[in-house]
């Protein structure tokens, strides 16, 4: 068992290194944003994007996840057909639907309440939608290989050309906000024309109807449920910018982005995660080592989240030649860091509960679950913007990831039952809880010097290795990893 952990492990540190890289190089534009444009300029851009991510899903509908299910198993159809069948698909209809947004951008901006002189914004979204939905396949193609380098690689090279030109036209060719659409734009068409040996190789021109028609009713359910998802993402922004000003959305979104850290840590497991237990899932110690997974997961998470809680207000503010982490005009919303942080852990959580949906092809339950989880966003946006501003949104997105991860437990306890440490995750949550009641005492008292935050940080380890942690499974682990470096 240890050593398909140590696989997991090996995967995620791979991935984690280019998504660590690849995502501070990106983090980098959010102090260059907003130490140059005014939050409503910024609010703009966040607005389109939120937009954009839904519609891509719009453009997969489902057929990522069907994709990496019978690609996978390889039970119906060969490699090229598995391949060929949804990318051919996925070009299609993403060239339909990109086409008609770009027939209809008056309509569309007026309906987005963006000002008429950023309507031609509306045309390099809808090209950028094209080119990320056609590179889905190829880049979940690289993942089934576990080709982990160059994957990354791919994407560490689409950050940079997107952090270069950003750079390029703001501060030397003087542009505007377009630049940032602009510079997503090329770094997304130079991905797709890095993954051409790969479309080469699978490519087959033939449409496969009888695995067609296995991927949409195995996909499909997956459409709702992404779109759900996808709205718990983003629907909190233009709700925000329909209760205040896109000012309002730039301060919130630009603090919101501070979660990254919690974002990264999430994001480089779930790359390593969704392969792992696909491959796994007819092991007989496969159950026990997913509970293991959680185990570990909720514990690293929980570190990252209390030290960063702790210390993102003294990081954002240190200037350095008068720019800072984020520019001064957006500090106002500091305070709803922790709260993105935590919706991050537990949207890990709710990550790894998938697991058991994939392998037991319970997807029907998909939409339900991420449909009551957008519910839940959408209405406690509406009930609490107008009283809590933009901590209210950052609520919102807490509260339905709590949802969505609570369903995806249930139905995963009920159809592929895992014995899940609770015990010792209960612990982990008490010992953040208790930081987070002291946080906020001494917040509250204006008494949070930086000595304390120290003695809270030590506080909560001690807490942990005395309390959470299992130190003979550490030790066992430490000694497999000896042997392993021996071999």
């Amino acid at each position: 068992m240890f050593d398909k952990l140590k696989e997991l492990t090996k995967d995620t540190a791979i991935y984690g290194i280019s998504t660590i890289v690849g995502r501070f190089l990106n983090f980098i534009l959010v102090p260059f944003y907003t130490n140059i444009f005014a939050p409503s300029e910024y609010g703009i851009i966040q607005l389109i994007y939120a937009y954009i991510g839904i519609l891509i899903i719009v453009c997969v509908y489902g057929l990522d996840s069907a994709f990496l299910k019978y690609a996978a198993f390889k039970d119906f159809g060969d490699e090229k057909d598995n391949f060929s069948t949804p990318f051919i698909s996925i070009v299609v209809t993403s060239v339909v639907f990109t086409g008609v947004i770009a027939l209809n951008t008056g309509s569309i901006g007026n309906a987005l309440s963006i000002p008429q002189n950023y309507f031609y914004l509306i045309y390099m979204a809808a090209a950028l939608i094209a080119f990320d939905a056609i590179g889905v396949v190829p880049f979940l193609k690289l993942r089934l290989e576990r080709k982990a380098a160059k994957f990354s690689t791919i994407k560490i090279i689409n950050i940079c050309v997107n952090l270069i030109l950003n750079i390029y036209l703001i501060l030397f060719l003087g542009w505007g906000i377009e630049a940032i659409l602009v510079s997503n734009l090329a770094a997304s068409f130079v991905s797709l024309l890095l993954l051409l040996p790969t479309i080469v190789n699978f490519i087959r021109l033939r449409f496969h109807i009888p695995l067609f028609k296995r991927l949409l009713k195995f996909g499909l359910p997956y459409l709702p449920g992404g779109l759900a998802v996808m709205v718990v993402q983003v629907i909190d922004v233009p709700i925000l910018e329909k209760l205040t000003d896109l000012g309002t959305v730039g301060i919130y979104k630009a603090n919101y982005k501070l979660g990254i850290f919690m974002m990264l840590f999430v994001s480089m497991f779930q790359y390593a995660w969704q392969p792992f237990f696909l491959q796994n899932a007819k092991d007989p110690q496969a159950k026990e080592m997913f509970s293991k997974v959680l185990s570990y997961f909720t514990l690293v998470g929980s570190i990252i989240l209390v030290f960063l809680s702790l210390f993102i207000t003294d990081l954002a503010k240190i200037q350095i030649e008068g720019y800072s982490l984020i520019g001064s005009k957006y500090w106002a919303g500091l305070n709803i860091v922790p709260i993105i942080l935590l919706a991050y852990l537990i949207n890990g959580m709710y990550v790894i509960f998938s697991a058991g949906i994939y392998i037991e092809e319970k997807s029907i339950y998909v939409p339900l679950i991420a449909g009551s989880g957008a519910i839940i966003n959408i209405v406690a946006n509406f009930s609490l913007i107008p009283i809590l501003n933009i901590t209210g949104a950052a609520l919102a997105t807490l509260a339905s990831y709590l949802v969505m991860a609570a369903g995806y437990y249930f139905v995963t306890q009920k159809f592929y039952k895992v014995k899940y440490e609770l015990r010792r995750i209960g612990k982990i949550f008490l010992a953040v809880f208790l930081v987070g009641i002291t946080y906020y005492y001494l917040l509250l008292s204006e008494n949070l010097l930086l000595l304390y935050k120290l003695l809270i940080l030590i506080g909560f380890g001690l807490f942990i290795y005395f309390i959470a942690v299992d130190r003979a499974e550490i030790n066992l682990i430490r000694k497999k990893l000896l042997e392993s470096r021996k071999k």
